[in-house]
């Protein structure tokens, strides 16, 4: 027994995994979320604005990490509508154009959002210094249109609406560097309140934006996904993706013991 753990096949082990991720996705399982300061901290931002209140959205990720930031777009944004708060969204990312309008697009449908008085898209323009910056002069100067071409003086939420002052506060959804470029351009020189949500891979380096208080929330990953959902009462993708990484989590656990026990075991009898 203790020579068939130390060399167990590997197709097993993919096996259980592919078990530990299938099994919670049938059942249904939902461990319990804790949820962390940063991302309570968003929320009771959002949570404490009143409604016509504005909120722009950079969807500045792409497809490759859909899996972590699309549950979080949706969930902010869920609630935004729920709180009557406008959002605007746009992106400096051109392979992220159409997910940020998908997105809006697909949560409107399921809020009753309308088009032009809640909610707009903008798109995409190149040259992330430069949009950040002419949007804090005037957005249409930038934005002259909105991704599907229609002219923002022809989109009622846009008549009042010239540039961040109007704006309560800007969410970047980022895998990369954006949500830097945001706090250098924006709330550095027009102090623009600023929130994000990143990938687990690069929360580490934001946690000193929110020290400095440049960052009024920040959501890690998947986990803040999870959060922001159990906070608003709506579990869905994030909350389901966090208890099949904790089915995973544990599996990994269990075999690493496993393997250590018969390791030591196996040298005890050696001696």
């Amino acid at each position: 027994m203790i020579e068939k753990l130390m060399n167990i096949d590997r197709r097993i082990i993919f096996i259980l995994v592919a078990l530990a991720v299938i099994i919670p996705s049938l059942l249904e399982v939902n461990f319990p979320i804790t949820v962390s300061q940063p991302t309570r901290s968003t929320y009771d931002y959002i949570e404490a604005l009143p409604p016509g209140s504005t909120i722009m959205v950079g969807f500045n990720y792409g497809p490759s990490s859909l899996a972590e930031l699309h549950p979080m777009a949706k969930a902010v944004i869920y609630h935004c509508f729920q709180k009557k708060i406008r959002v605007i969204g746009m992106t400096l990312l051109a392979e992220a154009a159409t997910l940020g309008d998908n997105m809006l697009k697909d949560v409107a449908a399921e809020a009753g959002a309308v088009y032009g008085q809640d909610y707009a898209y903008l798109g995409f323009r190149p040259g992330a210094t430069q949009v950040l910056l002419g949007m804090g002069t005037a957005i249409d100067s930038v934005f002259e249109a909105d991704y599907a071409g229609t002219s923002l003086a022809e989109i009622p939420l846009m008549a009042d609406i010239t540039n961040y002052e109007q704006v309560d506060l800007v969410l970047d959804l980022a895998s990369g560097s954006s949500t830097e470029w945001w706090i250098t351009y924006t709330n550095t020189r027009y102090n623009q309140q600023i929130a994000a949500g990143v990938t687990g891979v690069i929360v580490s380096q934001m946690y000193p934006y929110l020290q400095t208080k440049q960052l009024v929330g920040l959501m890690p990953g998947l986990l803040g996904a999870a959060e922001y959902e159990k906070l608003i009462g709506m579990p869905a993708k994030g909350t389901e993706g966090m208890s099949i990484q904790s089915f995973a989590h544990l599996l990994v656990v269990g075999l690493v013991i496993l393997g250590n026990i018969a390791f030591f075991i196996q040298r005890r009898q050696g001696e």
